[in-house]
């Protein structure tokens, strides 16, 4: 039984990885193999060879975007996609929306951003726990002129945005709003810290990536007779 058993978790550490990389994979060339609707009937692959080539929507996908970029690129489609741009933000519900979602893609794909560039060790949620968070930006304007004015804070203190994720799940979090004293930058990558959360703190950035614990008895003295 203890061989059966250390074979079916060894099975299971080979296998699940792979499956859930596989799905992960199908589902997002399904998804984007949905793309490929957009062109006409006739000009579908699926009418064209007659039968179904799984991919080619994520070869479509890249070529428009690449598109999309090198038109925007240039003098003529960066005029457009301004007027494009004023005329979303002409619209009432859709220009908050937009310009909202604008704002955060913004941030996170423009090769001047900062965001998620940078870990962070932070004292949360109370003092005297750590845990790993990720700089988003720093805050300005009313928002920065009040923490200056909150109890024991100065006029010249610095302040961070930063994004406290969940673990294992990093897509759910907390934006707080820290003293930049009370950050300390860590000397790893957001891939590597991104692991670290995800992987409950198994996976250590620079340490093995399995540590085996174990549980110290102490013991028992005999009570006296």
């Amino acid at each position: 039984m203890p061989s059966l058993r250390k074979w079916l978790f060894s099975g299971l550490l080979v296998l699940v990885p792979l499956i859930i990389t596989l799905w992960v994979l199908e589902w997002v060339v399904s998804t984007l193999d949905q793309t490929l609707h957009i062109l006409p009937v006739s000009w579908q692959p699926d009418q064209i060879f007659g039968v179904h080539i799984p991919g080619l929507g994520v070869v479509f996908a890249l070529v428009v975007v690449l598109s999309i970029g090198a038109l925007a690129s240039n003098i003529i489609g960066n005029r457009l996609v301004n007027w494009w741009h004023a005329l979303l933000h002409r619209i009432p519900v859709v220009r908050s929306i937009y310009s909202g979602v604008k704002q955060v893609s913004d941030t996170l794909f423009s090769e001047k951003g900062n965001a998620f560039r940078k870990a962070l060790l932070v004292e949360w949620p109370h003092e005297g726990m750590w845990t790993i968070a990720f700089l988003t930006g720093s805050p300005a304007g009313d928002v920065l002129r009040h923490l200056r004015g909150m109890p024991g804070a100065g006029e010249h203190d610095e302040f961070l945005s930063v994004y406290v994720p969940t673990t294992p799940n990093p897509t759910g979090g907390y934006f707080v709003m820290l003293r930049k004293s009370a950050c300390v930058e860590l000397q790893m990558s957001v891939d590597e810290a991104l692991t670290y959360i995800v992987s409950m703190g198994v996976i250590v950035p620079g340490g093995p990536r399995n540590p085996q614990f174990r549980v110290v008895t102490p013991p028992v003295t005999p009570p006296a007779s």
